[in-house]
């Protein structure tokens, strides 16, 4: 069987070209038997240099959720002749004609809807949101052979919003990279100077960073946990992720906060793997307030190097950590900021969610993801 992948997001950067890079990277390792086309952008044509004789690369220069989409890749993918696509996001060209695979992560312009969330103009926005996403997705979840989610959470979502049979979606969760696992740690970057709660990912308005940013103005004031630390100017708050429109909108929040404790809040920027695993290793605890998510790898990443985790008790997000991380409301400040100071301050509770987050992250693995991914594509 020859088969596509549009990894036009392909790497680091974000969710979803972590989730499509490792797939094809245990894909390779796995599979000898199919031949695979892998699709992606100019840019990142030189990112990805197949290990295996049956992958090979084509470009494709269109944008992800662009008119030239719909136009292009049907064109490609009828030239490299393949017998299944596999879409890792919802937006399949409705002229594909080839039988395929579309991976949902979440519902996220369905279930979280805001022009805060947009770069486009109202009236655009508004297309996109009540016309282009639901006429797209629609058409994916339909024409789709399977459709695959990262957890029950977002199954349950499809199954009620458009009537999909149980029976057309399966669950594969996502894995913790080897690379993170394993990277050697050194010394924290110069600019972090005091120990730090960490957030990893992007500054959509659902990953709720301007009420982090609120609670964490309040801790710096606030008393210690009552079982002692959690409070006082000892913390900086870092926030790692590629610098963009809404990490621009988050440092013009920050600055017009006007409080002298901003000075400790770090927009870090994107952190590569081994980097990343520094800050992991360093921090004193891992907060992940988003009110939506499709899975939530970032906070099993911390896991994986014994960070405790603080966490919002929505979505997928119980789900996916389990007891392994201590809750809290994303949209109450005082939770937030009580479950910061716990998660900080008691010690046998760090403990606790240490080993708890050891035996979480290993329910996860790349190669499983891929297994189960290959299996469906044989089906």
């Amino acid at each position: 069987m020859r088969i596509g992948i549009d990894a036009r997001l392909f790497g680091p950067e974000t969710g979803l070209g972590r989730y499509t890079e490792n797939l094809i990277r245990n894909l390779e390792r796995i599979d000898s038997k199919n031949e695979y086309v892998i699709f992606l952008t100019p840019e990142k044509f030189n990112t990805y240099k197949p290990s295996a004789k049956n992958f090979t690369c084509e470009v494709a220069k269109s944008r992800w959720y662009s008119f030239g989409e719909q136009l292009e890749m049907p064109r490609l993918i009828n030239q490299a002749k393949v017998d299944l696509m596999h879409f890792p996001h919802f937006n399949v060209p409705l002229l594909c004609s080839v039988p395929f695979v579309v991976s949902i992560h979440d519902l996220i312009l369905l279930d979280f809807p805001t022009t805060r969330a947009t770069t486009l103009g109202p009236l655009l926005y508004w297309v996109k949101r009540k016309i282009g996403y639901p006429l797209i997705l629609r058409s994916a979840l339909a024409r789709a052979k399977t459709v695959i989610t990262m957890a029950n959470f977002t199954k349950e979502r499809i199954k009620k919003s458009f009537n999909i049979p149980p029976e057309k979606i399966s669950v594969i969760y996502e894995g913790v990279a080897d690379s993170i696992r394993q990277t050697a740690y050194d010394a924290p970057p110069k600019k972090i100077t005091k120990p730090f709660l960490l957030y990893v990912g992007n500054a959509y308005p659902h990953k709720n960073l301007e009420k982090l940013v609120d609670v964490f103005l309040a801790l710096r004031s606030s008393p210690p946990y009552e079982g002692g630390g959690g409070g006082g100017p000892d913390y900086q708050l870092v926030l790692v992720g590629k610098e963009d429109y809404f990490y621009r909108r988050l440092r013009d929040y920050i600055k017009a906060k006007n409080d002298p404790a901003a000075a400790d809040i770090i927009l870090y920027g994107f952190a590569p793997d081994a980097e990343l695993a520094i800050l992991y290793k360093k921090a004193a605890l891992y907060v992940f307030p988003s009110f939506m998510e499709g899975f939530g790898l970032p906070p099993l990443e911390a896991m994986a190097h014994g960070l405790p985790v603080v966490s919002s008790n929505s979505s997928c997000l119980p789900e996916i950590l389990g007891s392994s991380a201590l809750y809290f409301d994303p949209r109450s400040k005082e939770e937030m900021l009580t479950a910061i100071k716990k998660g900080i301050g008691d010690e046998a509770l760090r403990a606790e969610l240490k080993e708890a987050g050891f035996k979480r992250i290993q329910k996860y693995s790349w190669d499983k993801c891929a297994r189960e991914t290959l299996a469906i594509y044989g089906r």
